[in-house]
């Protein structure tokens, strides 16, 4: 048994597949197949089912599977650890980001960070944030930006700051003419809201819990943008986040943004990582630029 077999039956159990599983290890379909076999004879024990168009893992190949998980990440963090201790700033990072923020706030952080890491290479992942959780907790990400509260004795979080919500409302909306309202006004709304998943719908349904709001339930858009574009052609109104606002994010000509007067609703931002991370001062330094970014990113700017 060695390390490579080890990252191939993790593979394997990721892609479900010895196809896809053997290019994510860049071998060959028979090499990767031969050497998970050979692992199965030195334990004993059958890891895969093997069938025509799929695979699926035993339950003592899950089981051995997630330990080899926990192996492979840790000769990683090893690695990692020896790398860093020559030169903390080089090297790479393997970022997690879910889709209502990476997009949005990419573009004014990732500037700030090359020029204080010129060195450092980022890996960008876009994922919901149970997907990125996941990721964090078995090794396959360095860090996530996420929304708190995080639910994990695990992981250390570094407050980055705290983002505003808008109202979104069609031009033609009997809102549009109000430059605020409070919270409680939205009680006689509908919300359109994200499907399910999206750590944003759970912040947008907590704010229609406050205000008595509800949801508008005939729509459940995919992405921040589907919302946009159905709140410019009067279908509903909807939350934004403030950053998603903000330039180079192009102004939608239908769109009215209302701030709130009184109990505005936020989202507390975070970077995540594992405590027992070999990256923990880089990764403290790291969120140290990212609380450098203009407090006027997370400034309503009603208009």
């Amino acid at each position: 048994m060695n390390l490579r077999d080890l990252r191939y039956l993790v593979a394997l159990a990721d892609h479900r597949h010895f196809g896809r599983a053997a290019a994510a290890c860049f071998v060959s379909q028979p090499t990767l197949s031969t050497q998970v076999r050979k692992l199965e004879e030195e334990l004993g024990v059958t890891l895969i089912e093997r069938a025509p168009r799929k695979v699926m893992l035993t339950p003592i190949g899950a089981q051995v599977a997630d330990r080899a998980r926990r192996i492979v990440a840790d000769v990683e963090q090893m690695k990692e650890l020896a790398r860093r201790s020559m030169d903390p700033e080089a090297g790479s990072i393997r970022l997690g980001l879910f889709p209502t923020l990476g997009p949005y706030l990419l573009p004014h952080a990732v500037p700030l960070l090359r020029e204080r890491f010129p060195q450092l290479e980022m890996l960008l992942v876009e994922e919901k944030s149970d997907v990125l959780l996941s990721r964090l907790r078995d090794g396959r990400l360095d860090a996530a930006i996420l929304a708190l509260p995080v639910d994990a004795d695990t992981l250390h979080a570094e407050f980055l700051f705290e983002e505003p919500f808008l109202l979104a409302v069609s031009d033609r909306h009997p809102l549009a003419s109000r430059e605020r309202l409070s919270l409680q006004e939205l009680s006689s709304q509908k919300l359109l809201l994200l499907e399910d998943g999206h750590c944003m719908r759970e912040q947008a349904l907590d704010v229609c819990r406050l205000s008595g709001a509800g949801e508008h339930a005939e729509f459940r858009a995919t992405s921040l943008e589907t919302l946009r574009q159905m709140v410019a052609a009067n279908v509903g109104v909807t939350l934004l986040p403030t950053l998603a606002t903000k330039p180079p994010v192009a102004p939608s000509p239908h769109l009215k943004l209302i701030d709130f007067s009184d109990s505005r609703p936020t989202r507390r931002i975070a970077l995540v990582w594992r405590r027992s991370s070999a990256m923990h001062a880089f990764l403290e330094e790291f969120a140290g630029v990212l609380r450098e970014l203009p407090q006027a990113l997370f400034e309503p700017d009603a208009a």
